[in-house]
């Protein structure tokens, strides 16, 4: 049963003394970045720490790997990449797994949004290769949102006729994706992944990708188990990562159902929360 929103340190199930942690995994967006997209005050010096301590980081989210390793350029040695909710995962620049979709498959997504766009939903497709994210639509607004996820970018004419393995078809819906955009490709929901990521995001890939198929792999690579491993997260992309550690966390303020998945809660985004939490269980100096 998850924890009850109490104080940290008053949270059950928390350690007397110091876990044995030996990889940190945290989703990006509502999770580690407060509200504005920030990296939390004090991230920098807690990864050198952790490094010395041997403790692996790894960033888990639906941003593309361009974007994490330009977020973390200057500590990026050794540290593990879970980019495109699972379906790529790179460590030193190499290629640990992934899992692309059929070229047919992508083609389907884009007439389906086509077809919601014609219809009067204010939507749009980012097809997410290995090398670069791929649209078609062309306003700003559109264009603004993507760029915070994919610095790797290019408008095209057709995304249907790329020249790269597709991971993952991204769609933002302007309007409450949860309720018009992911329930418009539910006749996809049989044979692959309909994620709804955000509240404007809807993430399509393989039945088989996801951040906890991602992450149970990674620990297979590092010999590191479960037990040994703290989780973050706070969206519906998140659930099948809580399941693969015995230390998961729910943000405060998260969807209700990752609060339900999740063995604790965390503070929220906002108030520094993975960064508390990991500090408390692992009795870091100044936590």
């Amino acid at each position: 049963m998850p924890a009850s929103p109490a104080s940290l340190a008053t949270t059950p199930g928390l350690p007397a003394g110091p876990a044995d942690i030996r990889l940190v995994v945290t989703d990006m967006d509502g999770t580690l970045l407060d509200d504005a997209k920030r990296v939390p005050e004090g991230l920098w010096p807690m990864l050198a720490e952790l490094r010395r301590r041997g403790v692996l980081f790894s960033p888990a989210s639906g941003r593309q790997y361009a974007t994490l390793a330009r977020e973390f350029a200057d500590v990026s040695e050794g540290m593990a990449f879970i980019a495109e909710n699972g379906a790529y995962v790179v460590r030193d620049g190499v290629e640990l797994g992934s899992d692309p979709l059929d070229a047919a498959v992508t083609a389907d997504l884009v007439r389906a949004v086509r077809r919601l766009v014609a219809d009067g939903v204010d939507v749009g497709a980012v097809v997410c290769g290995k090398r670069s994210a791929y649209v078609e639509r062309t306003d700003e607004p559109f264009l603004a949102e993507v760029r915070k996820y994919y610095v790797e970018n290019r408008i095209v004419e057709d995304v249907t006729s790329v020249d790269d393995e597709v991971l993952k078809v991204a769609l933002f819906d302007f309007g409450p994706a949860e309720r018009t955009t992911a329930p418009a490709l539910a006749g996809f929901a049989d044979t692959h992944q309909v994620v709804v990521s955000g509240e404007h995001w809807v993430d399509v890939m393989t039945r088989t990708a996801n951040k906890g198929t991602a992450l149970r792999g990674l620990q297979r690579e590092l010999g590191i188990t479960p037990a040994q491993t703290m989780v973050f997260g706070d969206y519906l992309n998140d659930l099948e990562m809580l399941d693969a550690a015995e230390w998961s966390f729910a943000m405060a303020g998260a969807h209700p159902e990752v609060v339900r998945r999740a063995r604790h809660l965390a503070p929220s985004n906002n108030d520094n929360g993975v960064l508390r939490t990991i500090g408390r269980v692992l009795r870091l100096p100044g936590y």
